[in-house]
């Protein structure tokens, strides 16, 4: 693969891959909830219901580039497909290790996976708990940071939001040839660094550059009840996937089973200025999914229903 130019750049792939956006029963519709997020190469997975590896195949995703999964509650359309996938990675040969965060009532189940099921295997799961009460940190690298988002549903249950590391500035390319600055200089002009030309003169950093393009960021809130404190936490937020269980006919059960409708998640989108959203989680009551899209999108505009397959770019 020919290398790109120290002096081109272009913005780094950040993309959701929904795998499954159904609720607890599996219909001929819609797979439990799961959904790979890809950001400069790298795939985290949130949650794993039944069928990840069968949908994951049929679009292309390579489970070998899965470091991290990050599981929102300990309800089987959430995890029932972790059991299958781990099994299968140590089949390929995985040798990587594979980190789960998550509440700490998941880990009894993966304990039973791994002894029962997955014993010998070449890789280490590694088993990571998430205070669902707190918005927290809890996992960062040189591409993104991922928070937890508390949420309230029946049991322990936290959202992710995951905010991409900020860029550095680019370069200005007639600046660096007008000068004859050395490429050997690139990076440390971006880092901050001005440039002294051979006659004295100080060409400062926000001469040589221009600034990068906004970090961008995408909230994952499933399952939980409507929570207002929630916009304040993603504000700003390029995409935000929220539950929409349940449209407003069906409000006082959303409410007792602690999920949302989907002009309630539309509520949220707008407060919290999201750019995007995108529903799911959808009841196999629903019969007909666009009512929900057209309640959200009376109070949010810009909204789609996630749908197996869909892929949704983040800019």
């Amino acid at each position: 693969m020919a290398k790109s130019h120290p002096f081109t750049f272009s913005m780094e792939k950040f993309c959701v891959h929904i795998l499954g956006c159904g609720s607890a029963k599996p219909t001929l519709s819609h797979l439990p909830t799961a959904q790979i997020v890809e950001l400069h190469g790298k795939y985290y997975m949130i949650d794993c219901g039944e069928g990840v590896q069968v949908t994951m195949q049929r679009l292309g995703l390579s489970m070998h580039k899965i470091r991290h999964i990050f599981i929102s509650h300990n309800h089987g359309d959430h995890i029932f497909g972790l059991p299958g996938l781990i099994g299968t990675m140590g089949l390929l040969g995985r040798t990587a290790q594979l980190h789960i965060h998550g509440p700490e009532d998941i880990r009894p189940f993966l304990d039973t996976i791994l002894t029962h099921y997955c014993n010998g295997m070449d890789y280490e799961v590694i088993f990571h708990p998430v205070c669902t009460r707190e918005h927290n940190l809890i996992y960062s690298d040189r591409s993104v940071s991922v928070y937890s988002l508390p949420l309230e549903h029946r049991i322990a249950c936290t959202g992710f939001l995951f905010r991409e590391a900020q860029s550095l500035p680019h370069i200005r390319r007639e600046m660096i040839d007008a000068y004859n600055i050395p490429v050997s200089q690139i990076n440390n002009i971006k880092a901050g660094a001005s440039w002294t030309t051979d006659e004295g003169k100080v060409l400062s950093h926000e001469m040589l550059t221009t600034p990068a393009a906004p970090a961008r960021s995408y909230a994952y809130c499933s399952d939980t009840a409507y929570v207002p404190q929630l916009v304040g936490l993603i504000d700003g937020v390029n995409l935000l996937y929220h539950e929409a269980t349940y449209g407003s006919d069906s409000a006082s059960r959303a409410k007792v089973t602690k999920h949302c409708t989907a002009a309630q998640a539309a509520s949220i989108a707008n407060g919290a200025h999201a750019k995007q959203l995108v529903i799911g989680h959808f009841s196999a009551r629903i019969k007909d999914e666009n009512s929900l899209l057209e309640e959200a999108k009376s109070i949010f505009p810009n909204t789609l229903l996630a749908c197996e397959g869909l892929d949704i770019d983040i800019f």
